[in-house]
C-alpha cells in the first residue's frame, strides 16, 4: 500500500464524529419521549398513587369508623392477620381463583375457536367479525343487568326458552342456587370478554405468514398437524397476552358478580373484589379492606409477573 493509497482510507474528521453526534441525537431523542410522556405519567399517578399508598397506610393502621377511640392509631400487621384468621378471607379467595381458572379457560378456547374461524376467507366475513365484537363494546353494567333479566325464573329468557325447546333447568331459579348462579355468572363474563380474546388472537393470526401454511400442506401436514406444530407455537405471543389482560381481569372481576348475585346466595359467589367493597362501604373498616386491596394488588403483580416470565422464556426459545 502506497502512502496516497494510506492517506485514502483514513477516515476524516466528520466520519470520526459521527458515533458521538449519534449518541448526542439518540440521547436528545430519549429526553423528547421523556418530556412527551411525562404529562400523562403524572396525570397516571395522581390517578393510582395517592389511593394506592392511601390503601398501603390504611392496612397498617386500626380505620374503623365504627371505633373512632382506635381510628388512625398504628395497628402493625394486625390487618393483614385478620385476612387469615376471619372465616371469609380464604373461602373468597378460592372462589376467585377457581372463577379464573374456569373463565379464562373457556374464554380462551372460544375465542380461539371463534379467531380461527374469522381468519378463514368467506363471504360476509367484516359483517360477522362486526358482529362477533359487539358484546365486548358493551358496558360490564349493562350486559350484567341484561343478563340478571334473561335468567329471572319468571320473565327470563333462558327460562323460556329452555321450556319452549323441552330441555331440563325449565324451571331453575338461577340465581338462589350457588351452582346455578356461578353457572349463570359464568355465562355473562364469558359473553362478554370472549370477543377480547377473539380480537387478540385473531390480531396474532393475521400476522403468521401464509407461506408455511402451503409448505405443510405440500409435506402432507394434517390439519391437527399444522395447529399443534405451527399454528400455536407461531400464535403463543399473541395469546400470553390475551392470557394476562383476562386473567388479571377475572381476578379482579366485581362488577358482575356484585350486580348479579351481590355476592350471594349467603356468601357462595363472593370475590375478593366483593369482599373488599363489603369491608369499605358496608362495614367502614379502611383497615381492613386497605390489607384486602393490598393483598390483591400483590397477587395480580404476581400472576403478572409469572406471566412475563414465561413469556419471555417462550419467546427465547
Amino acid at each position: 500500500m502506497t502512502a496516497r493509497d494510506d492517506v485514502l482510507v483514513q477516515p476524516g474528521p466528520a466520519a470520526r464524529a459521527a458515533p458521538g453526534r449519534h449518541h448526542s441525537l439518540t440521547s436528545q431523542d430519549r429526553r423528547l419521549g421523556y418530556a412527551l410522556v411525562a404529562p400523562v405519567v403524572i396525570v397516571l399517578l395522581a390517578i393510582t398513587a395517592y389511593p394506592l399508598f392511601y390503601n398501603v397506610w390504611n392496612s397498617f393502621h386500626y380505620a374503623d369508623f365504627f371505633n373512632p377511640a382506635t381510628y388512625a392509631t398504628f395497628a402493625g400487621l394486625r390487618n393483614y392477620a385478620d385476612l387469615f384468621s376471619a372465616h371469609q378471607f380464604l373461602p373468597a379467595l378460592v372462589r376467585t381463583l377457581g372463577f379464573t381458572v374456569v373463565s379464562v379457560a373457556v374464554e380462551t378456547a372460544i375465542g380461539l375457536g371463534i379467531a380461527l374461524a374469522l381468519n378463514k376467507p368467506f363471504r360476509g366475513r367484516g359483517v360477522v367479525r362486526a358482529a362477533v365484537f359487539i358484546p365486548w363494546a358493551v358496558p360490564t353494567v349493562v350486559s350484567a343487568e341484561l343478563w340478571k333479566t334473561m335468567f329471572d325464573p319468571q320473565s327470563g329468557f333462558v327460562n323460556y326458552i329452555l321450556a319452549h325447546l323441552h330441555l331440563p333447568l325449565a324451571t331453575t331459579t338461577w340465581l338462589d342456587s350457588t351452582w346455578t348462579a356461578w353457572a349463570a355468572i359464568l355465562v355473562a363474563d364469558a359473553w362478554r370478554n370472549t370477543p377480547f380474546m377473539a380480537i387478540v388472537l385473531l390480531a396474532g393470526l393475521q400476522v403468521i405468514p401464509q407461506d408455511i401454511y402451503e409448505a405443510a400442506k405440500i409435506d402432507g401436514a394434517s390439519a391437527w398437524q399444522t395447529f399443534r406444530r405451527l399454528t400455536l407455537p407461531l400464535l403463543m405471543p399473541a395469546l400470553m397476552v390475551a392470557l394476562i389482560f383476562r386473567t388479571l381481569s377475572s381476578f379482579l372481576i366485581f362488577d358482575v358478580v356484585y350486580i348479579m348475585t351481590g355476592g350471594g346466595p349467603g356468601t357462595s359467589t363472593t370475590v375478593l373484589s366483593v369482599l373488599n367493597y363489603q369491608a369499605f362501604l358496608d362495614d367502614f373498616n379502611y383497615g381492613y379492606g386497605g390489607a384486602i386491596a393490598v393483598a390483591m394488588v400483590v397477587m395480580a403483580l404476581i400472576i403478572a409477573s409469572v406471566y412475563v416470565r414465561v413469556l419471555r422464556t417462550n419467546q427465547q426459545t
